[in-house]
């Protein structure tokens, strides 16, 4: 039985026999190999839809990922409330945006966030719909469309001080999760269209609540109720990253409906499959930094077998893959999987 990328990747989640282990990402992985190819500049793949979705289908081209994934930046649900983004045009080296002017400037003003009706209508929304549009008609035969948010945490710490919100966790609780309800609900609003513009899949990326800054009782108290909310108004396919040590959240992360965890490198898998057992899909978890940019292939082959023996379900990078990766990098990550997927995948159904 061969089956297409997106038919491996989607088959996964509904439960279906695959043929191997999938590798592929619900995170970023434009390269900077396929923007000198494309002739891009990094600031100009967040504004314009064509552009877009050229860069977000060219992994799949250049290495054989299975998958195509936009957007890259952590701005756009930030930016569609009212904040301010430096996309960092005049800067020569690769910077990601990030946001300069935010829209709480102090704790008594965060009850006053609303999201607007037409909040799927703002900022960049638009343009990612119509990049997933694009790439889903081009490759979306092929291999599997997939997208991101910010998890209302995270998407908090981009509109106020990061460390005043984490302040408030313990000092304030209610204003917290007052605030974080109101975000869950624009978070709602937005993966739902863009399930309909094309995503087969959404990752939510709530990457600010590893237990190496929040407690696993802040998690249970203040982050799952509202991941809860989300996963149970949007539609499968739902996966949910957080980066860090999660080891000790990682059964709460299993109760909050998504589909499948993704896990980062401070994860240890075999632990996590102690707590969470063998049906649960998991995620994880080759380095995209240190290994996939900065290491060899030999450094490549080996992250992807421990990850594979650890006991994921498909072998995705930790987190975003840092551009400046290597194209040999990126193959010996994804023909590694290929030389050891099918194998490795009958015995671990065994």
């Amino acid at each position: 039985m061969t089956m297409t990328s997106r038919e491996r990747v989607l088959g996964l989640f509904e439960g279906k026999e695959v043929d191997r282990m999938t590798c592929y990402s619900g995170m970023g992985n434009v390269t900077t190999a396929a923007l000198e190819e494309l002739g891009y500049r990094f600031p100009e793949i967040h504004g314009d839809a064509q552009k877009m979705a050229a860069a977000g289908a060219s992994s799949y081209r250049l290495f054989g990922y299975e998958c195509a994934v936009i957007p890259w930046d952590m701005c756009v649900e930030a930016e569609a409330l009212g904040c301010v983004m430096n996309v960092y045009e005049d800067v020569a080296h690769l910077l990601y945006p990030t946001i300069k002017e935010k829209i709480i400037h102090s704790p008594e003003e965060m009850n006053k966030v609303e999201i607007p009706p037409d909040y799927p209508e703002r900022g960049r929304f638009p343009v990612v719909r119509e990049a997933l549009g694009i790439i889903k008609k081009e490759i979306g035969n092929e291999v599997a469309v997939g997208t991101w948010l910010l998890g209302p945490f995270t998407l908090a710490g981009q509109i106020m001080d990061l460390n005043d919100l984490f302040k408030l966790v313990f000092k304030k609780p209610a204003e917290v999760n007052a605030l974080l309800d109101t975000l869950a609900e624009g978070l709602i609003m937005v993966a739902k269209k863009y399930r309909e513009a094309g995503a087969d899949y959404i990752t939510i990326r709530e990457m600010g609540a590893p237990t190496d800054v929040l407690s696993p009782r802040s998690f249970k108290q203040v982050i799952k109720p509202h991941l809860e909310k989300i996963f149970s108004r949007i539609d499968s396919p739902k996966i949910l990253h957080i980066c860090g040590d999660t080891n000790l959240i990682i059964g709460l992360m299993n109760e909050c409906g998504a589909d499948a965890i993704s896990v980062e490198t401070k994860n240890d898998l075999v632990k996590s499959r102690e707590v969470i057992g063998r049906e649960p899909l998991l995620f994880g978890k080759v380095d995209g930094y240190n290994v996939l940019a900065n290491g060899t292939p030999e450094d490549v082959e080996k992250a992807v077998l421990e990850s594979i023996e650890g006991g994921v379900d498909a072998v995705w990078p930790a987190c975003d893959i840092w551009p400046t990766a290597p194209l040999a990098n990126l193959r010996a990550m994804v023909e590694t999987v290929k030389k050891y997927g099918a194998e490795k995948w009958a015995r671990k159904k065994r």
